[in-house]
């Protein structure tokens, strides 16, 4: 059964024209069918056709169900967008078929591209997650300078602390993927258990040995995703594959 998206599901029981179209004009769908709907939050609903109409498919539901994900962690994945679009458009949608929760496309020193058009990427989501029939839809941010991504996640004081030391982030743990010759562990033996994840991509050049030394400052563990040096896009789909495979309900 195909899934349809139906954000405003709760206020409204009409398909986006969008969705429509492609219910009744190009799926064929008619009057009394039944159809598989997500309001991309983790619930999904079976309802019924009551009018197929090509511009605003009106439906009635029959029951909904609320699912858990695979995975009993959030995955933030922090990358810089490849030279080639195509790469990350892939890296985004295998993402979005794994279990991803936020993607922020991220501006690097050696960034070759700095430009982004989000809209297509928030398609290429949609696509992705009703094709894998996935009822989360992952958060997608504009494109964000490293600096202030550095800021948004710095440690802050704890008073609660001795001394008030820095305190990390509450319940998140940070990672920063490179390819330097640094002493780091890999990500399957970093990480821990239960805990959610931010982790950082860089573009096809790596990260300047500045941003690493950045990262590590503001707590960032330093991290490999294995012997062989990946593309930027295929680094993000194995640490985003690897987080799930670790936190597997």
């Amino acid at each position: 059964m195909y899934l349809f998206y139906t954000p405003d599901i709760e206020t409204s029981h009409f398909l986006s024209e969008e969705e429509s179209a492609h219910c009744v004009r190009v799926l064929r769908y008619d009057r009394g069918d039944e159809i598989l709907l997500t309001d991309g939050r983790g619930t999904t609903y079976h309802a019924r056709i009551t009018n197929p109409h090509p511009r605003h498919c009106e439906f009635e539901i029959i029951s909904q169900e609320k699912q858990e994900k695979t995975h009993n962690v959030y995955i933030h994945v922090a990358i810089a967008p490849t030279k080639n679009i195509e790469r990350l458009e892939w890296m985004v949608e295998k993402c979005t078929e794994i279990g991803v929760d936020e993607i922020t496309p991220l501006l690097c020193r050696f960034s070759e591209r700095k430009n982004l058009r989000n809209d297509r990427l928030e398609k290429i989501i949609l696509s992705a997650a009703k094709q894998s029939l996935t009822p989360y839809l992952p958060k997608l941010n504009p494109l964000t300078d490293f600096a202030t991504l550095m800021e948004m996640y710095k440690p802050t004081p704890n008073p609660s602390l001795e001394g008030g030391e820095l305190d990390e982030v509450s319940g998140l743990d940070k990672y920063i993927a490179h390819c330097y010759k640094d002493e780091k562990r890999e990500l399957k033996d970093a990480l821990r258990k239960g805990r959610d994840v931010l982790i950082l991509i860089g573009p096809e050049g790596d990260f300047s040995e500045q941003e690493v030394e950045q990262a590590i400052a503001q707590g960032f563990v330093p991290v490999g995703l294995g012997r062989s040096r990946l593309r930027t896009e295929t680094a993000g789909v194995v640490a985003c594959h690897t987080v799930v495979l670790m936190n597997e309900d």
